[in-house]
């Protein structure tokens, strides 16, 4: 059973906000959500967008609460910048890093954590978010060293040994899943589908392609459109061989960063298991790790930290 709030356990994303309570054995006493993500406020939005979730969860008087947050609250167009760490970035100095945004008149005591910076010419990239999940990965996997795979809008490839990140990729595979289906050419060849076995055949097609021939994505992803026109392949077959040639070509191209080790995909089940697919046909054991349950093993580590 749980016991008192001691804090806020908070993940901001850019659509979304999601707060948790923690008492002191680290058992959560209440979880809660809102649409007020960073995409929706402007930076003196977030203190109220903050107490708003927390109504009848926390009461309005009584000593500090610290408020832990990850995500996008950190960034540059978010509540209060919180300047990245450099790679290679020890992820125990998350809680050492986060900045403090002010917020009157509220026993709440909000850090942020910073995020991850990449500076290397030909290799920049930044992450926020993930970097919380990733602790949260070294805390659930015990002395895991290896690549990270974390599916999503913007996928991430990370080395991580121990609390350590030494460098990591995103690819934009999401993004460019949903902005080809809904404004390119290829809109109309899948626009409609609703049946998972044709879905689940071309997903096996697409993912067959992208992982043999990464370097031919842009051909392969027009081929689409004359397969509809003249094969007679339905919207369902045409979507799922998308989804599978961009995940595919994610795998293939980025797949001299495995070293043979089980893979740990944090994410949702459904993408996660997607994913698992394309590297089970190299041979690559995964295994899934939930993003809500990484995030909050991160945030927990990190405040311990």
């Amino acid at each position: 059973m749980a016991g008192r709030t001691e804090w806020i356990a908070v993940d901001w994303g850019t659509s979304n906000l999601r707060a948790w309570g923690i008492d002191a054995g680290g058992s959560i006493t209440f979880a809660a959500s809102s649409d007020k993500g960073m995409g929706r406020l402007e930076p003196s939005a977030f203190p109220a967008a903050l107490t708003e979730v927390l109504t009848g969860h926390v009461e309005r008087d009584g000593d500090p609460l610290d408020v832990l947050i990850s995500g996008m609250a950190g960034a540059r167009q978010g509540w209060r910048e919180a300047p990245y760490l450099e790679t290679p970035a020890n992820l125990a100095r998350l809680a050492a890093a986060s900045v403090r945004p002010e917020i009157k008149g509220s026993r709440l005591s909000p850090r942020i954590l910073p995020g991850i910076c990449q500076r290397e010419p030909g290799a920049e990239d930044v992450m926020r978010g993930e970097e919380t999940q990733l602790l949260g990965v070294s805390a659930l996997i015990k002395g895991f060293s290896g690549i990270v795979v974390m599916p999503g809008t913007h996928s991430k490839w990370v080395e991580l040994d121990g609390r350590m990140v030494r460098r990591f990729a995103t690819a934009m595979t999401g993004e460019i899943f949903e902005v080809l289906g809904t404004h390119s050419v290829l809109r109309h060849s899948v626009s409609g589908a609703d049946d998972d076995g044709d879905r689940n055949e071309g997903f096996e097609s697409g993912l067959n392609a992208g992982l043999a021939r990464p370097e031919m994505l842009v051909s392969e992803l027009f081929r689409i459109r004359p397969r509809a026109l003249l094969s007679g392949v339905d919207p369902a077959w045409c979507s799922g061989f998308l989804s599978g040639l961009l995940i595919g070509a994610e795998i293939g191209g980025l797949r001299r960063w495995t070293s043979g080790g089980e893979i740990p995909l944090v994410g949702g089940k459904k993408l996660c298991s997607l994913y698992a697919r394309g590297f089970a046909k190299l041979g690559i054991s995964t295994r899934m790790v939930d993003a809500t349950d990484a995030t909050l093993a991160g945030l927990k580590a990190a405040r311990e930290l």
